[in-house]
């Protein structure tokens, strides 16, 4: 396959795969590194290169899911408080082998949404990369994340935008669902 075929394979197969999903096998800590330094190279106007990670796994994937569960309780209403979303922090962070705090550094060089897109392509080439190493994944953005910076010991300057879910699975790949490319694009050429 030329080098084109093999992007574009990998492109149209990866899919979120959700922690219920993961077997109990671990990720070695080499692949996981692979799947980072793929995100080195994410482009970034005026290289503010802001993506900040954090992997979360073994006895601190717990604690993450211990902490979700109390910003839970003390930022819903005790009325709108459903146990069922309560348990499910814990139990998704168990089903998951890692997890990776998905971080932004704002430089103030350049607009926050420039460094927003950035990191997002960053975690682009992450989802990228973990298809490609048979690694499943899946970014996840509560609203829960904004509580986060002291568990994660983040600077002033940065803030949690996702958490990266990963482990392997079984899935068979599924045929994405996309209306065709020709009716979001339009050429000007004249």
């Amino acid at each position: 396959m030329s080098a084109y075929e093999t992007l574009s394979k990998i492109i149209k197969e990866r899919r979120s795969i959700f922690p219920a999903s993961y077997i109990k096998k671990e990720i070695p800590v080499e692949v996981i590194n692979q799947i980072l330094e793929s995100a080195n190279y994410a482009p970034t106007h005026k290289l503010t290169q802001p993506w900040r990670f954090v992997v979360i796994r073994k006895d601190a994937k717990a604690r993450l899911g211990a902490e979700l569960g109390k910003i839970y309780q003390e930022q819903v209403p005790s009325h709108q408080f459903l146990q069922k979303k309560f348990d499910s922090f814990a139990e998704k962070t168990e089903q998951a082998d890692c997890i990776i705090a998905i971080n932004m550094q704002v430089s103030g060089k350049i607009p926050e949404w420039e460094e927003l897109a950035a990191v997002a392509c960053a975690v682009q080439n992450m989802a990228l990369t973990a298809e490609s190493l048979k690694v499943g994944a899946y970014w996840s953005s509560p609203p829960l994340i904004d509580h986060l910076g002291d568990f994660l010991a983040l600077a002033e300057d940065e803030k949690c935008i996702g958490l990266f879910y990963m482990g392997y699975h079984n899935e068979k790949p599924w045929q994405a669902n996309r209306t065709p490319i020709d009716e979001k694009v339009r050429f000007l050429e004249s």
